[in-house]
């Protein structure tokens, strides 16, 4: 083949172009040559090569997605994915993730968003746990990898096409549950009563909102009523997959399009959408016997249209129709008043609606002078915004088998260059909400008055805003040696540079990650194995002289059932065991660039006079400077076993870990006297950035699958699962008590007061310790314990209340179950989370002042209801005293979910055998259809954020 040919393979056929498939089709023939591409044995993606799976080392899992897809039809690509494998609990590997940045996620060998590959585009996933598994990667994998291996291309005799389509319909899984304004109004008065305030509302006021009889006049507004929102939206895509192949070069393309709906059914918003168009395409093309060359291409496109808003916090955050809707009062306002109720006799009102260029079904926008923005007249008539984005990812290498000059000697090169940008169109529309004056005539309620806040205007002019554009190049290159010795010793090397640079809009410093890898490899008759793998790794985070450190990490493992004593085991068909000892070292844990130089500000300095009439701001030193800062380390210690037994009757896979991440970085105040920085105005410090905090984490994962035919049915059970505990081995602290230091308790650690429960009476107060949070302590308020016995209750009192699970729940269980039967599959996945607690603090439990009230108020104090009451005294004040962090308001967030169910029916190939159809399968899912948990209602409802959802599908998938 010719090396124009070639340049014209990669780039037509990378793109899923049917003529490069044909015009190589013709040039190959030789089928004995091409059954050794068919028969490859299965492989596995580590760290820059794959293995065979029975030669991993540990501290690695893998998935094969064209299976899972199969009987699991999903559409992020790494939904539910605990469900499988052991190590990841779908927020982190082995609780990995930190502050500044998680786990490093690789498509095709380069940095990208998982949410930019779907599960149809994928092949194989790979979770690297270990440090041994990552090293290589350098600083960035220091929390784990996840590898994505998109599909490719084989050797086929014929064209495949396959072709998928879904549609389904989101359900919501239910909506917080607010007081109409009846309702809330008596409680506010009860809330000012307890505070010793005057009621705000009368009781006609209260009466004619609990009424009815008019809710333009006197609203009670549902922001979750069906006149809003609907009870299903729909989510459709079709998907089709080409691939084909022989002895000279392979392709595959794949072509995808969704469109997703949005729940709202009024305004700009009904129109809401979300859709996203993929083209992704690779080639592998035999060049010559010893040099092959592969390209990999991808195009996505996203839109996003939307109802625009105009409305915005005090901090300048653009509200949304829920943070609106868990904030906003039901009695405040009628989104849209019906022109119906103007009197006749009205005719300034008449003619300001003879102007008013919103009018929706015979309605006007309402609203007050104080909320004379809204998310009803938003999304009625500010206009919309889209938002577009566009994805280019390309990738090329070549591959020489360099055995002419040392046998078992090759040369891999990859290079890949991606494009990203988005922005925001809009039509910027302001409009006019008006104020009505009402009055009653004859018993009927009419409109005689109406005052108006802004101003109607339509420009026409399209805005555009948050351009955005990232770019990331990637480069890795590498010398492999595999060789075997007198049949018996097994040889493999690799000698690797590897790096990548991201740039980002808006961001000065460039995210790099650049390193030298080596990995020599021995085993000796597939039974006794040794790995050692290190890198050089190079960060310009640190200052000259200490951006350079060497990571390394060795390996042992052996396969007990080579032994003779298990050789011919009736039990056991495979056993292995592993050892790895790790030094990471790693950067991503240092959240800024220069934190080792000395920072003088001056725009928080003091003002002083030089002289009469000139004033001069001092300039402040933030903190000193520390060139010896380094890296932070990562120690780990692995243990794996793998087996299979009873002739794969029960497989397992499990690991034990023990790692610390030492070196945190902080500004220690314990080890600086305290001179060294200002307690109050100006703000100043003198102390740097030093190398301190440690952290330990140990764990196990494991995975377990039973697979067994009944009868006609195939069974197979998988039960995974991780457990890890974290502890703060080493603090910056110095408490006036022990029982509040850090150190020795869980890294996410929840702190708070122990509740005794509420003051039921002036005398319970006058004999309790004082509560030193601001106030008047009043009956019907909480009560804390005095931990130190000094008599009064402050932030002294607080203790270690359980672990927050914040990189994951302490312990992680999947179960998925799949049996096959004739021509049906049926699959289960089921997820479970225990041993984590978090704090009912969202608005919707902590209520006080003017906020919105929920359901949970109505189990209030008062002292007819002192023996039951589930909820503190209802106050208009701050509520400072009730609303913090204590054992009142803890919960355990322990949970199973029946995450997935889908029957799938193959249709029989005798079927099919008179059409135009390879294969064909119809099947209908269900995801996130049930949660147990004691407090489920709290764990399924969404505050503040759109609703939580079931989501039905029916799907077909056909082969032609």
């Amino acid at each position: 083949m010719k090396v124009k040919d070639t340049r014209f393979i990669l780039f037509a056929a990378a793109l899923g172009l049917l003529p490069a498939y044909q015009s190589i089709g013709a040039q190959t023939a030789e089928a004995n040559e091409t059954d050794s591409l068919q028969a490859a044995e299965p492989s596995v993606q580590v760290a820059f090569r794959k293995v065979a799976q029975d030669d991993l080392l540990g501290g690695v899992s893998v998935i094969d997605m064209e299976q899972v897809n199969d009987k699991n039809y999903t559409t992020y690509s790494l939904d539910n994915l605990q469900g499988y494998v052991g190590g990841w609990n779908g927020n982190s590997l082995w609780g990995m993730d930190g502050d500044n940045a998680g786990y490093l996620v690789l498509v095709d060998g380069v940095p990208r968003d998982a949410n930019n590959v779907l599960p149809t585009e994928i092949e194989q996933i790979t979770f690297l746990k270990s440090a041994s598994a990552v090293v290589l990667y350098g600083s960035r994998a220091s929390k784990g990898v996840i590898y994505i291996t998109t599909k490719r291309g084989k050797y086929q005799e014929k064209l495949q096409i396959d072709v998928r389509a879904n549609t389904g319909f989101y359900v919501p899984k239910g909506y917080p549950k607010y007081l109409g304004s009846a309702e809330y109004m008596t409680l506010y008065n009860e809330a000012r009563a307890n505070d010793g305030l005057d009621p705000l509302y009368s009781e006609a006021d209260i009466y004619n909102y609990g009424s009815g009889i008019n809710p333009y006049r006197y609203p009670s507004l549902d922001y979750y009523s069906s006149d809003y929102l609907k009870k299903t939206y729909n989510r459709s895509d079709v998907t089709a997959e080409i691939s084909g192949g022989n002895k000279r070069a392979r392709f595959y393309s794949n072509v995808g399009y969704y469109r997703q709906n949005d729940i709202f059914n009024f305004g700009e918003a009904a129109k809401n959408f979300t859709s996203r168009l993929n083209i992704r395409g690779n080639v592998d093309v035999t060049i010559n016997e010893d040099i092959t060359a592969y390209a990999n291409a991808n195009a996505t496109f996203y839109d996003i249209r939307s109802g625009r808003t105009t409305y915005e916090t005090e901090e300048g955050e653009t509200y949304d129709y829920w943070r609106e809707a868990a904030s906003m009062r039901p009695n405040r306002f009628a989104p849209l008043i019906p022109l119906s109720y103007i009197d006749p006799n009205a005719f300034s009102v008449h003619d300001l609606m003879g102007v008013n260029s919103n009018i929706f079904d015979g309605m006007f926008l309402g609203g007050s002078q104080i909320d004379n923005r809204n998310i009803f007249a938003d999304y009625y008539a500010a206009g919309y915004n889209k938002y577009t984005s566009r994805q280019f990812q390309f990738d090329t290498g070549i591959d020489f088998d360099l055995h002419k000059l040392l046998k078992g000697l090759s040369f891999h090169f990859q290079f890949a260059v991606d494009y990203a940008t988005s922005y925001n169109t809009s039509f910027n529309n302001t409009y006019r909400i008006y104020t009505p004056t009402w009055s009653s005539y004859n018993g009927a309620d009419v409109i005689t008055g109406a005052g108006y806040e802004g101003t109607d205007e339509k420009t026409g002019v399209q805005n555009i805003s948050g351009s955005t554009d990232n770019q990331t190049i990637a480069l890795s290159a590498h010398f492999d040696y595999n060789t075997t010795i007198n049949k018996a010793h097994n040889l493999s090397a690799m000698l690797l540079v590897n790096g990548y640079q991201q740039t980002n809009s808006t961001v000065y410093h460039r995210t790099s990650n650049a390193n030298l890898g080596v990995q020599l490899g021995y085993n000796y008759l597939g039974k006794y194995y040794a790995e050692f793998s290190g890198a050089a790794v190079h960060s310009a985070k640190l200052a000259e002289g200490h951006r350079n450190a060497f990571s390394p990490a060795l390996t042992l493992a052996w396969k007990l059932h080579q032994e003779d004593f298990l050789k011919n085991s009736s039990v056991v068909d495979e056993l292995m065991l592993g050892v790895s000892g790790s030094i990471l070292h790693q950067d991503i844990d240092l959240a800024n660039y220069y934190m080792y130089e000395a920072n003088f500000n001056q725009s928080n300095g003091a003002w002083w006079n030089w002289q009469e009439g000139v004033n001069r701001q001092s300039v402040n030193s933030l903190r000193g400077a520390n060139e010896e800062l380094t890296f932070i380390k990562r120690k780990e210690l692995t243990v794996s076993l793998r087996t299979s037994l009873w002739d794969r009757l029960i497989t397992a896979d499990a690991n034990f870990f023990v790692n610390s991440t030492d070196g945190l970085p902080i500004q220690p105040s314990t080890i600086y006297p305290s001179y060294f920085s200002t307690e109050g105005y100006p703000v100043a410090s003198f102390i740097p950035y030093v190398n301190f905090n440690n952290n330990k984490r140990v764990g196990f994962d494991f995975a377990v699958n039973f697979n067994k035919k009944v009868g006609e049915a195939d069974l197979s059970l998988g039960v995974t699962g991780t457990y890890y505990k974290t502890e703060a081995t080493q603090r910056d602290e110095n408490y006036a008590y022990d029982y509040q230091n850090r150190t020795g308790k869980p890294v996410d650690g929840l702190w708070g007061l122990e509740c005794e429960g509420f003051f039921q009476n002036e005398n319970d107060i006058a004999n309790s310790p004082t509560q030193n949070f601001g106030g008047t302590v009043r009956p019907g308020d909480l009560k804390y314990k005095d931990q130190n016995g000094d008599g009064v209750i402050d932030t002294n009192d607080e203790v270690y209340l359980g672990r927050g699970g914040w990189y994951g729940s302490p312990f992680t269980l999947g179960i998925n179950f799949t049996a096959k039967w004739r021509n049906f599959t049926l699959f289960a996945l089921g997820t479970a989370g225990f041993g984590g607690h978090d704090f009912k603090r969202d608005s919707y439990y902590w209520v006080y002042g003017d906020g919105k009230y929920s359901e949970v108020v109505r189990g209030r104090w008062t002292p007819e209801t002192a023996a039951t009451a589930t909820y503190p005294r209802l106050t208009t004040l701050d509520g400072n005293n009730n609303f913090r962090n204590s054992t009142f308001w803890l919960y355990k967030t322990n949970r199973f979910d029946l995450a997935k169910l889908q029957l799938t029916y193959d249709f029989p190939k005798r079927l099919l055998q008179k059409t135009f159809l390879k294969e064909a399968a119809i099947y209908i899912s269900g995801s996130n259809l049930l949660t147990i948990a004691k407090e489920r209602e709290l764990m399924e409802r969404n505050v503040g954020t759109a609703p939580q959802t079931r989501f039905y599908n029916l799907g077909v998938k056909i082969a032609f």
